[in-house]
């Protein structure tokens, strides 16, 4: 992968307007690839992402669908017609749901591939207390991600969103080809917000991220394609 196809810019805005005004800071040039989650998508529904789709994009589309394997399946089903390149669903909904959907996925693959599967292990906003103490799951974080990510490997799933303090733990239990991609991604100098387990650019790379999500710091840039070139810029010099 070249490195601008290993950034995806997290679109979280609340309508297309902002998205839009965002994306034509890229007029004219080669496209980034974009992160479309709840909060868009609910607000511009699917055809604007298919539409993205057709304009070039590379989109991520984040979901994280969570239900019975039957209900997942369908929800896959959907999403595939859109034509979208990855879809985010729960870890912790199970082997069987994970094994739907990726045959669903296979079902409705066509000449330019299927979708690719992300199984979310552990939210980037989540640290051992909360996942302790509030979730009911005990160990450590680093536990809980490799077990999803093994049990989400085994399952059929493509990869995991996991923190890049956990990327390398992720390829020691699954494989080199498994992909981690990795959101609270923050550049030096940028605050964390209300993100717990977050790294520099260059530092998720080194620990085995192979897709970095980045989102305010770019968004919220006031040049956000020289913040996002940036970013390259510190992950070539890595």
């Amino acid at each position: 992968m070249v490195v601008d196809e290993r950034i995806f810019i997290a679109l979280d805005f609340p309508g297309a307007n902002e998205a839009e005004r965002l994306l034509a800071h890229w007029a004219g040039t080669a496209k980034p690839a974009i992160k479309v989650g709840y909060q868009l998508f609910y607000a511009v529904g699917p055809q604007w992402v298919a539409a993205r789709k057709e304009e070039g994009y590379t989109v991520f589309l984040d979901l994280k669908l969570h239900d019975i394997p039957n209900t997942v399946a369908k929800g896959v089903e959907s999403v595939s017609n859109l034509g979208v390149d990855f879809l985010t669903l729960h870890a912790s909904g199970g082997r069987a749901m994970i094994t739907a959907a990726r045959e669903m996925a296979e079902k409705k693959s066509g000449a330019g591939g299927r979708m690719r599967l992300l199984s979310v292990t552990q939210l980037t906003s989540t640290d051992q207390a909360i996942m302790n103490q509030e979730i009911g799951i005990p160990g450590t974080v680093k536990e809980s991600v490799t077990h999803y990510a093994k049990l989400a490997y085994e399952a059929g799933a493509d990869g995991v969103i996991c923190s890049a303090h956990e990327a390398g733990d992720v390829k020691a239990v699954t494989g080199s080809h498994f992909l981690a991609v990795t959101p609270g991604i923050r550049p030096a100098g940028v605050t964390a917000d209300d993100q717990k387990r977050i790294m520099t650019p260059n530092g998720a790379i080194q620990r085995g991220a192979d897709y970095l999500v980045v989102g305010r710091a770019i968004t919220t840039a006031a040049d956000p394609k020289r913040a996002y070139e940036a970013i390259v810029a510190e992950i070539n010099q890595g």
